[in-house]
């Protein structure tokens, strides 16, 4: 779905244009506008309830429906504003379903669009609310990655997309293949989210390092491997790296094993892991959120579509309290959780 009909036709005439049904296309001609509050109240308002329809009709021809998986990015108007609102409204239809998310974060290094920072801290906080899972896709990270890993000179947003894809592919291939150790959507949430609101995961195939410490990753395999083997190495990975992981969390690797490799490859693993050093990226937008807000800057394309300032400040406070959540958990340590057993039993006594 998008507001204007320009990246559809670019998809219809494109080499998988015949995969979707032509009902399935849904757009309105406006535009959005970069503007989060045109996406979820006024442009986006209009066009959700034939988007809910379509959702409806392929979640009635499902068996045994699973969830819902998202792809939007955060930077923009539709992706950020409409994107939130579909979520909110499938969540009330479909309460006992998991929402996984795709999220791309912006940066000022990718994008030439001003009032990033708002539209991305206004989804964020709806995200927070309304999400089961969320894949945060770093458009920095995804530079860095084309840049540095593979000696690209001048990326293109092929190249990111490219990247993106075989991460998705990675993690939902227990849904499509058969495997050894399958695993699920909710499967993926059980073993990875140890607080409700902490729900934003890495994603790679590589092992990135960075200064915070992983509460639980997750790891898939693909292609013919015996699950001893593997969980032979995820063990010394775990031992080898015990700094990396919080103590308050013992045996904190999930793996799965799909028997099916990507096309071209013997095999390939995709990491997933729930790491408080996330907070440096939510640390970023947040500070650029409060450099134009604290101005009152842009903000009349926003409230002129019927918003209110108490809307920005209360995604800015949610914002920064998953930041300092993720700070707690990052400090907490092991030995916390008797201290305070033992001052409640001195209370009781």
């Amino acid at each position: 779905m998008d507001l204007e009909p320009g990246t559809m036709d670019s998809l219809r005439s494109g080499p998988f244009g015949q995969i979707f049904r032509p009902d399935n296309f849904v757009f309105g001609q406006s535009g959005a506008g970069n503007n989060w509050a045109k996406g979820h109240y006024t442009e986006g308002a209009e066009l959700i309830d034939s988007v809910l329809d379509v959702v409806r009709k392929e979640a009635e021809n499902c068996d045994c429906l699973q969830g819902f998986q998202v792809c939007h990015s955060l930077g923009g108007g539709t992706g950020s504003g409409m994107g939130t609102l579909l979520i909110s409204k499938i969540r009330e239809e479909y309460p006992d379903r998991m929402m996984l998310t795709f999220s791309v974060f912006p940066s000022p290094k990718v994008s030439d669009t001003v009032v990033e920072p708002y539209n991305a801290t206004l989804s964020v906080h709806q995200l927070v609310e309304n999400a089961d899972e969320c894949m945060v896709l770093d458009n920095e990270a995804l530079y860095d990655i084309c840049f540095r890993t593979l000696k690209l000179a001048t990326p293109t947003f092929g190249d990111l997309n490219h990247l993106i894809s075989a991460t998705m592919s990675g993690v939902t291939c227990c849904l499509r293949f058969p495997g050894q150790l399958n695993s699920d959507l909710r499967k993926l949430a059980v073993n990875l989210i140890p607080f409700p609101r902490l729900h934003f995961f890495m994603v790679g195939f590589v092992p990135l390092t960075s200064r915070g410490s992983q509460q639980y990753p997750s790891a898939m395999f693909r292609g013919k491997m015996s699950t001893k083997e593997v969980d032979e190495q995820m063990l010394n990975v775990q031992n080898k790296n015990s700094s990396y992981f919080v103590e308050w969390i013992p045996n904190n690797v999930k793996s799965s094993v799909c028997d099916i490799p990507p096309k071209g490859l013997k095999m390939a693993g995709t990491f997933v892991g729930n790491s408080t050093s996330i907070q440096e990226m939510f640390r970023r937008v947040s500070e650029q959120f409060t450099a134009m807000f604290r101005r009152k800057a842009f903000l009349h394309w926003y409230t002129g579509e019927g918003m209110d300032e108490m809307e920005f400040t209360e995604a800015e406070s949610n914002m920064n309290d998953l930041v300092a959540e993720y700070q707690q958990y990052q400090d907490a340590t092991a030995d916390e959780e008797y201290e305070d057993e033992e001052e409640e039993e001195a209370v009781a006594e």
